[in-house]
């Protein structure tokens, strides 16, 4: 015969049912008495497990439990049902004692309902400050609750290079979320990214990024350039094509042309000239070591992008070819041009190549060239662009340092340092 203690537990469980109305889906009836225990205090090894041995005797169940600890001071939060065993005043004196005698402090509270589901419309909300200040955080959280979402948690991420945290908010829709925290990242000089909470966050994927600017500090066609001796040409070019006179294609022909009769040999002196990004070596190996195939796609040049595939262990690399007859640059390129549209093509390309659905695929760009790629992808990242480019994205991060696009990702510094010393 099963004993009175495990067929009350049962009955506990039995979820939804045509005579409970208030049962919640897939957990307890809304109406079931829970009791909230709250320690505070400095924190020492044995403090979770000593709660919880207290709270033992009594037959409670764990509903729900968080625990957070700063500079050595512990916020432990133990949601639980009514005492099966003893009476509820009793447990509440016992935990008291407990706590006074391990010189923290208690909170106890009785209620019923507390342990509903969170909402719908779930997000998570990142946030990059360098530095991350109140005002800025308060104009954040501000925006989340006064279009009716709920912060159902906070967690940081990293406290350096940048201070990063991430908010679980339900309640509201992404896309509304995310509309209404541009405005306010905008407003008080942060970086906030918004995407939908599920299993797709946490499933391989792939990111895609540009190289001029991006991957790399330089502008590749100008360190050509500045070996041809005519830097001040190409820039007049660059700003041409910059006013809208010019369309990319055409800058491209008309700069590339400045280089014919360039020795092959400044190949090598390019490549050696290149600057990566601060933080994308951590970035690429990072990623794929959590997993994730990662390409590149540029306006620049393959004598450069498949030195950088080879050197970073890419996945996926695409440019354009500067042509080479006898051993000098003819002036012109050769093959598909990698222009604005084509950098979108090339995503979704990579996409496919790699079996990773478009809506799982990150891309990471600076210019207006990038913009039809940022859109394209499921995640587009604006890095240290122009205006018309961070009001496009999808997110921006302004901090010069390319690795904090981990943290939109959910990656958390620790992490990232735990991966450097295993790998």
């Amino acid at each position: 015969m099963r004993p009175a203690r495990e067929t009350s537990r049962a009955r506990r469980y039995l979820g939804p049912t045509m005579t409970s109305p208030q049962a919640i889906p897939g957990g307890l009836p809304a109406d079931t008495p829970t009791v909230l225990v709250k320690i505070f205090g400095k924190d020492r090894p044995g403090i979770t497990a000593r709660l919880f041995e207290t709270l033992a005797p009594y037959g409670v169940d764990v509903v729900d439990i968080e625990q957070l600890v700063t500079r050595g001071r512990i916020v432990l939060c133990a949601l639980v049902t009514s005492p099966t065993h003893g009476d509820e005043g009793e447990m509440r004196a016992t935990v008291h004692s407990w706590a006074e005698s391990m010189r923290l402090e208690a909170e106890i509270i009785s209620g019923k309902g507390d342990n509903r589901p969170r909402g719908t419309g779930r997000s998570h909300v990142t946030v990059l400050g360098h530095p991350l200040t109140a005002e800025s955080t308060a104009a954040i959280a501000a925006g989340i609750t006064s279009h009716g979402g709920n912060i159902d948690r906070i967690f940081r991420l990293a406290k350096y290079p940048v201070t990063a945290v991430e908010f679980d908010v339900s309640g509201i829709a992404t896309e509304a979320l995310r509309t209404t925290l541009a405005q306010e990242a905008a407003r008080h000089g942060v970086d906030v990214a918004v995407v939908a909470s599920g299993l797709q966050r946490r499933a391989q994927r792939l990111v895609v990024m540009d190289v001029d600017s991006t991957l790399i500090q330089d502008e590749v066609i100008e360190l050509f350039a500045a070996h041809a001796g005519c830097e001040a040409e190409v820039a007049a070019i660059t700003e041409r094509a910059m006013r809208g006179e010019l369309d990319f294609e055409q800058s491209l022909y008309a700069r590339v042309e400045l280089l014919a009769g360039l020795d092959a040999s400044v190949v090598d002196k390019v490549r050696a000239e290149i600057r990566l990004t601060p933080g994308a070596r951590t970035l690429v190996r990072t990623l794929k070591r959590l997993g994730y195939q990662v390409g590149v796609v540029s306006g620049g040049f393959t004598q450069v992008t498949d030195a950088l595939q080879e050197h970073l262990g890419l996945d996926f690399a695409s440019a354009n070819t500067l042509e080479i007859v006898d051993g000098k640059l003819t002036g012109r390129v050769t093959g598909e041009i990698v222009d604005r549209a084509g950098k979108a093509r090339l995503l979704r390309r990579f996409a496919a190549e790699a079996g990773v659905p478009l809506v799982q695929t990150v891309a990471i760009g600076d210019g207006a060239n990038d913009l039809d790629m940022l859109n394209a992808a499921g995640l587009g990242v604006a890095f240290n662009a122009k205006p018309v480019v961070r009001e496009a994205a999808h997110t921006a991060v302004s901090v010069p340092f390319l690795d904090t696009v981990l943290y939109l990702l959910g990656v958390t510094r620790e992490e990232v340092e735990a991966a450097e010393t295993t790998g």
